[in-house]
C-alpha cells in the first residue's frame, strides 16, 4: 500500500440538528479534503460544508439513487489519490446506514478507515418528540427494521409476526411510505388495534413533526397531516408516555410542530 494513501472516516452526523453531532464529527468535516454525503445529514449540516469539497452520493433530484457499488468505488479511488475522506451519513453509518458494506469495501481494498459514531434517529427522534424507547413501566425492549421492505412479498427479511410478538418497542425506519402494509401485517399477527403510534418526520429539524395514532388509526393520520420521509414510526405502548409531556413541550418558544393528531371519531 502507497505511504501517501488517505484515511476514509464513516462518520455518523446524528439526527439532523448540528448541536448534536460529536466533536470529532465537527472536528473531521473540518479536515476533510472530500466529503460524501447523502440526503440524511440534515439542510443545516450540510450547508456549512463548502461546496468545493462536498459530493452528493445520496437520492437525486429526479429520484435516481447513486449505486452503492459507484460510492464503494469511489472512496477507494479519493483515498488512493491520497485525500482524507468523509462518508458522511445521518444518524449512526450501521444503523441501516450501509457503513458495514463501506467498511468491508475498504478493507478488502487495503484502505485505512475510522468509524465515528452517531445519534442514531429511531432514539434521538423518539426522544426529542417525548417518547422514550424503553420504559420501566411498559417496556424492557425495542426492535429496530428496516420499512423499505414490503412484508407482503416471499423473501422478505423482516418477520412481522414475530415482532408482533415481541411486545417491546417497534421502531420502523424510512417506511411511512408503506406504513399500511407493515401496519396490516402487524396487526394480522394479533397486535392489539389500539397499540398507540406515533410518526416523529424530520427529528430535530428546524421543521420537524410529530403526529400520533393508534394502530387502527395512524394510516389515515400519516394521510391528514401529509407526514413524509424521513420519518420513523413508534409503535407500542411507549409512544403514549407523550400525553403526560405534550402540553409542556408545546409551550416551548422553541420547539418546532410538536403537536398530537388523532383521527376524529
Amino acid at each position: 500500500m502507497p505511504d501517501d494513501v488517505g484515511t476514509v472516516y464513516l462518520v455518523g452526523s446524528g439526527p439532523g440538528d448540528p448541536e448534536l453531532m460529536t466533536v470529532k464529527a465537527r472536528r473531521l468535516l473540518e479536515e476533510a479534503d472530500v466529503v460524501l454525503h447523502d440526503k440524511l445529514p440534515g439542510p443545516e449540516i450540510l450547508g456549512e460544508i463548502p461546496d468545493d469539497k462536498r459530493e452528493d452520493v445520496g437520492k437525486r433530484a429526479d429520484g435516481e439513487w447513486t449505486p452503492q457499488e459507484y460510492t464503494n468505488r469511489r472512496l477507494v479511488d479519493l483515498a488512493e489519490a491520497g485525500n482524507t475522506v468523509v462518508r458522511l451519513k445521518g444518524g449512526d453509518p450501521f444503523v441501516f446506514g450501509r457503513g458495514g458494506e463501506e467498511m468491508e469495501h475498504l478493507a478488502a481494498n487495503g484502505i485505512p478507515f475510522e468509524v465515528v459514531p452517531g445519534i442514531t434517529s429511531p432514539i434521538a427522534g423518539a426522544g426529542v418528540a417525548g417518547i422514550p424507547v424503553t420504559h420501566r413501566d411498559h417496556v424492557s425492549s425495542v426492535s429496530f427494521v428496516t420499512g423499505h421492505e414490503d412484508p407482503t412479498k416471499d423473501e422478505s427479511a423482516v418477520d412481522w409476526a414475530a415482532l408482533a410478538a415481541t411486545g417491546g418497542t417497534l421502531i420502523v425506519l424510512m417506511g411511512v411510505g408503506k406504513l399500511p402494509l407493515y401496519i396490516e401485517a402487524l396487526l394480522d399477527a394479533g397486535m392489539d388495534p389500539d397499540t398507540p403510534v406515533a410518526l416523529v418526520e424530520r427529528a430535530t429539524w428546524p421543521n420537524m413533526r410529530v403526529a400520533t395514532g393508534t394502530m387502527e388509526t395512524i394510516v389515515d393520520v400519516r394521510d391528514q397531516r401529509g407526514i413524509e420521509p424521513p420519518a420513523i414510526t413508534i409503535i407500542g405502548g411507549v409512544a403514549a408516555t407523550r400525553e403526560a409531556v405534550v402540553d409542556f413541550l408545546r409551550n416551548r418558544s422553541d420547539t418546532p410542530d410538536i403537536a398530537p393528531t388523532e383521527v376524529d371519531e
